[in-house]
């Protein structure tokens, strides 16, 4: 028996096999949420949690309220290069630090448990280093985070849900006055 006629299917078999263990091509990001005039920096991978309450809302019903993020950042070799948290606000290893404001959102139409796409435009919050200048921020390529779909009510009005969130964050300086 000639062991080489195997080859091309074992070939096809290890292709086949690497493909299914690559990642599916990123959606592109959407026109309002790209920063006109604007570079890109610095891009960075955050892992952490989306913190909510089951609060009272306007006295009436329970509701998931969300309250803030909580995330370290990793550079694209798996480093930590800083955090992100209430503000929101980034803050870089090297103490330079960074807040947001939103000015865009998108919802991912992949995942209804992803949490939105966002543009922030961002001023300085103290420190030198890493985060000067940078004036824009996008948040992409969400994975969870969204209000828990447990049942917010009366009965655990109070409770804390710290919901697990993965974003891509990329960092802009210039264009803006």
């Amino acid at each position: 028996m000639d062991p080489t006629r195997f080859l091309p299917t074992l070939f096809a078999a290890v292709v086949g096999g690497c493909a299914a263990l690559m990642p599916p091509a990123a959606e592109p990001v959407p026109g309002p949420l790209v920063p006109a005039g604007e570079t890109p920096r610095l891009q960075v991978v955050a892992r952490g949690v989306q913190i909510y309450e089951c609060r009272r809302v306007d006295g009436v019903q329970a509701a998931w309220l969300f309250i803030a993020p909580e995330a370290r950042l990793f550079d694209d070799h798996g480093q930590p290069v800083g955090s992100h948290g209430a503000g929101p606000t980034w803050q870089a290893l090297d103490g330079s630090r960074i807040v947001g404001t939103v000015v865009a959102k998108v919802v991912p139409r992949e995942d209804d448990d992803a949490i939105p796409w966002l543009l922030l435009h961002t001023r300085s919050a103290g420190g030198s280093g890493r985060l000067d200048g940078i004036t824009s921020v996008q948040r992409i390529h969400t994975r969870g985070g969204t209000a828990p779909a447990e049942s917010c009510s009366e009965a655990t009005v109070g409770r804390i849900a710290r919901v697990p969130y993965t974003a891509e964050y990329i960092f802009f300086e210039g264009g803006r006055t």
